[in-house]
């Protein structure tokens, strides 16, 4: 895993916060010390502040750190106000109960799909997607329906932090096959996931744009190959976008953070 570029005691912090809440369990002390480039020293002193401070909860038994009760507190309250997810949910529930597929509403952070939440199918079907996790733009039918109507600068930033790599025999490899295709769905309004990022999950995505035609999230409807094909799954492509422009007149009054870019200059005081 690669370490991200921090200054300072609170970006270090948030670097080994970032990386507890990468393992998806309770993580040992050696576990998080493999991924970090920190002293043992250093990094023990910053995981008994976070500790402390109600961030980290630490099993003594097991000698494991996980999420804390007060970043539980944190994320819910970021959720509730900063993620256009409490404002879509009633919309999430009407489609997701109209079409019987699964759901999702997507935002991107840093360049990459930060899924914020889910409506799983009458029928669930097992996949990567899970509301808080953070997926690739580039080989997801949501993160081509936000990358694509990007301001250029915007797209220029996002394009550089992604991997390419390959997922699948279908997955988009290369900047410039990508362009390509932003540019077809700049025109259609819609995108599709062909099995690019997960064998047999297949999807239609929409851009969900502000008044200024910016995307400030997706909208998802995801399927499988085994039970239907991809001409099947976009005939839900006129839901998808009436669902995309009902929750955009709803999000007008409200404000929310800007999309945090995909590379950031360090500043200093």
């Amino acid at each position: 895993m690669a370490t991200i570029r921090t200054e300072g005691t609170v970006g270090k912090a948030l670097e080994v916060l970032d990386t507890v809440a990468s393992f998806n369990r309770p993580a040992r002390f050696s576990e998080i010390l493999e991924r970090l480039p920190y002293p043992k020293a250093t990094l023990y002193r910053l995981l008994r502040t976070l500790h402390d401070e109600g961030m980290l909860s630490h099993d003594r038994e097991r000698s494991t750190y996980s999420m804390g009760m007060r970043l539980v507190r944190l994320a819910h309250a970021a959720w509730a106000q900063a993620s256009i997810a409490p404002v879509a949910r009633p919309h999430l529930d009407r489609l997701s109960s109209r079409l019987g597929e699964t759901v999702h509403l997507a935002q991107l952070e840093a360049g990459h799909v930060l899924y914020v939440d889910k409506r799983n199918a009458q029928n669930p079907i097992q996949m990567f997607s899970e509301a808080g996790k953070i997926g690739p733009a580039y080989c997801t039918g949501i993160g081509k329906a936000i990358l694509a109507f990007l301001p250029p600068e915007d797209l220029k930033q996002a394009l550089s932090v992604q991997s390419f790599q390959r997922h699948t025999p279908t997955t988009i490899t290369s900047a410039d096959a990508l362009c390509r295709e932003l540019r077809s769905i700049r025109e259609s309004g819609i995108s599709f996931d062909r099995e690019e990022h997960e064998p047999r999950i297949i999807c239609v995505a929409v851009p969900i744009l502000n008044e200024a035609r910016v995307p400030v999230a997706g909208l998802s409807v995801t399927s499988s190959t085994l039970r239907h094909s991809l001409n099947e799954l976009s005939q839900h492509a006129p839901d998808l976008r009436e669902t995309a422009k009902e929750i955009a007149i709803q999000l007008q009054p409200w404000a929310f953070p800007e999309p945090r870019p995909a590379q950031m200059e360090d500043q200093k005081p």
